[in-house]
């Protein structure tokens, strides 16, 4: 019964970063965004997904730690990007 409590837990967690991504992606901006807040989610993630292979606790919600991990995964990387074309948007106003 735990295991479905911690899934719905990190499905609704995770339902945001597809939209925050498509938004990401979208704005071609950094503005208004965290990366420190963004790295501790993707640590959060890591230590729940540690957690499950330390335990050997390998069940459907281990499969979403790593949809998520990687969700906020391509959102970094994204805010990467973004951050580089603001610095250009800048350099060129």
């Amino acid at each position: 019964m735990s295991e479905i409590f911690e899934a719905v837990m990190v499905i609704c967690f995770g339902l945001s970063w597809p939209l925050s991504v498509y938004k990401s992606w979208k704005s071609r901006t950094a503005k208004g965004k965290s990366l420190f807040f963004e790295i501790f989610i993707w640590l959060g993630y890591v230590s729940g997904i540690t957690g499950k292979l330390i335990t050997q606790n390998l069940t459907y919600v281990f499969i979403v730690y790593i949809i998520n991990i990687v969700m906020v995964s391509v959102d970094i990387c994204l805010y990467i990007r973004n951050i580089r074309l603001d610095k250009l948007a800048d350099q060129n106003s």
